[in-house]
């Protein structure tokens, strides 16, 4: 459902999450081992999330990725959009240039519906929300073989 740079985008923001409720400030190399990705298309993901203020980064020694309560109200749907952008919610599934309530396609009502259940699981909870999830055990954002 969503590009492997979203799927990468959302689990090192999850664990940024993680690391600012603690207190830390991580770096691209860091996150880019948590979540198994290559650490420039992890930095490459991480800056356009600065740019596109979803997460916040500070230069230095002390520096590194980080959330705190300016970014508290993000969902996973705001994360999709800065990243694959809104295609998932708009726009015609078989491509048709028109495409509305009035003029449907053939697959027009269904979809509409099916976005409808997404938006609202993807604005559900928050991304701090889901961090808290996966510090609590009840989610898990990495495999881990057994």
């Amino acid at each position: 459902m969503f590009s492997k740079a979203c799927q990468y985008g959302v689990k090192s923001v999850i664990y940024i999450w993680g690391q600012s409720l603690k207190g830390n400030k991580v770096g691209a190399k860091e996150v880019a081992q948590y979540v198994d990705v290559p650490e420039p298309f992890t930095a490459k993901i991480l800056q356009d999330l600065v740019r596109k203020k979803i997460i916040g980064s500070q230069k230095g020694p002390n520096g590194g990725f980080y959330v705190d309560g300016k970014h508290e109200k993000f969902t996973l749907k705001d994360l999709v959009v800065a990243i694959d952008g809104d295609s998932l919610f708009s726009g015609c599934s078989l491509g048709l240039k028109e495409c509305s309530e009035t003029n449907p396609c053939p697959l027009h009502h269904e979809i509409k519906k099916v976005r409808t259940e997404i938006v609202e699981m993807l604005t559900k909870k928050t991304l701090r929300e889901l961090a808290l999830e996966v510090d609590n055990g009840q989610t898990v954002l990495a495999r881990f073989d057994v």
